[in-house]
């Protein structure tokens, strides 16, 4: 049976997927991989003359979940052709599961879930080994959005905006979640979704050093998404780093292994696996005795179209907080929110790599 890697690519109304797809075919097909593209469903339902806007509450409730419904087999059929190719499989839907509750009342999509027999925690954290929220144009890069390349939408840039914000929510504690904004020209936009898609297959990808800042909050940060995290490093071989991670996120956990190598200066070959409490319990005792686990609260979030996390540490330095965001493209400003008051650019020190910070005796 062929290895299966089940990826979603989401985000808002105008924000490179249809791109983003045909340059994910072209790329991992010239990898070896059989890429296959679920279609996005609800799209199709209504380019077919489904009305998700009628004023009809019954046919509405029906229609959402025979979308959810046809969303649920049409994944499972496509696996179930992946499962007997002879390559390496690569599977990418053109949206998930979670998409569509941002289109319903809370109530009705856990009245649909229960009907439909899915627990929403299995169809956000269980099903997709990754997803890619590809964020709106229209946050960020409104001079390019439009509505005119997709005879289903019809949202302005306000709403876009809103859809965009709703859809990062809905797949908030997926454990391989990522963000990927417009702060960059569209290329490098279309680049990093390559890159994280490399990493859930465990290619070699460039060493890129993601900007850090020693940082200081000075306000409140509108719309962060918070987590919890626990960080634990192992006994590894020399050039191989192994850390466990734990997230608790709206009560939820969820448990990460993680495993880097460094093949040369320029490449790194970076694994990522979810794993049970009970795996994350064993594995625990081969932690490294020469390292503290850390501990530190997370807040990811987006400002004028730029993606940031901001983790304040708990354990082992109280207090002490670091800013995170993608690397600048040459000349490019680097720009900062208000609420955030720099104290000095750690990019590229040592020091402050979390598996440094982590020593006993440093």
């Amino acid at each position: 049976m062929s290895k299966i890697t089940k990826v979603v690519l989401t985000g808002g109304p105008c924000a490179g997927k249809t791109t983003a797809l045909a340059k994910v075919v072209e790329h991992f097909s010239n990898l070896g991989y059989q890429v296959f593209t679920v279609p996005e469903v609800p799209t199709m339902f209504a380019v077919g003359g489904v009305d998700y806007l009628t004023k009809n509450q019954s046919l509405f409730y029906q229609a959402e979940k025979a979308t959810l419904q046809m969303q649920l087999e049409i994944e499972d059929r496509f696996e179930s052709i992946a499962a007997e190719s002879e390559k390496p499989v690569l599977l990418v839907c053109d949206r998930g599961t979670m998409d569509i509750s941002v289109y319903l009342s809370p109530e009705t999509w856990q009245a649909i879930t229960r009907e439909v027999d899915v627990p929403v925690e299995k169809l956000r954290d269980a099903r997709y080994d990754a997803v890619l929220h590809l964020v709106t144009a229209a946050d960020g890069a409104a001079e390019f959005y439009t509505t005119s390349n997709n005879e289903a939408r019809t949202e302005g840039v306000d709403l876009a905006c809103s859809l965009d914000k709703k859809l990062r929510g809905a797949w908030t504690g997926h454990p391989h979640l990522r963000v990927i904004s417009n702060s960059e020209n569209f290329e490098n936009k279309i680049r990093r979704v390559l890159r994280e898609i490399s990493k859930v297959l465990g290619l070699p990808e460039p060493i890129e050093n993601e900007r850090k800042f020693k940082v200081e909050l000075v306000g409140e940060i509108p719309n962060a998404i918070e987590s919890d995290i626990v960080q634990t490093y192992l006994l590894s071989e020399p050039g191989t780093v192994v850390r466990l991670r734990k997230r608790m996120m709206n009560g939820s956990y969820v448990y990460l292994q993680t495993t880097t190598k460094v093949i040369s200066d320029t490449e790194r070959l970076e694994t990522e696996r979810n794993i049970s409490y009970n795996q994350y319990v064993s594995m625990l005792a081969m932690a490294d005795p020469s390292r503290k686990s850390i501990h530190k609260i997370r807040k990811s979030f987006i400002w004028e179209g730029q993606y940031y996390e901001l983790d304040q540490f708990i354990d082992p330095d109280p207090g002490f907080s670091v800013l995170e965001m993608d690397s600048k493209a040459q000349g490019e400003e680097t720009k900062f929110p208000p609420f955030i008051k720099v104290l000095e650019d750690v990019t590229g020190n040592q020091d402050y790599y979390n598996i440094n910070l982590a020593l006993i005796n440093a």
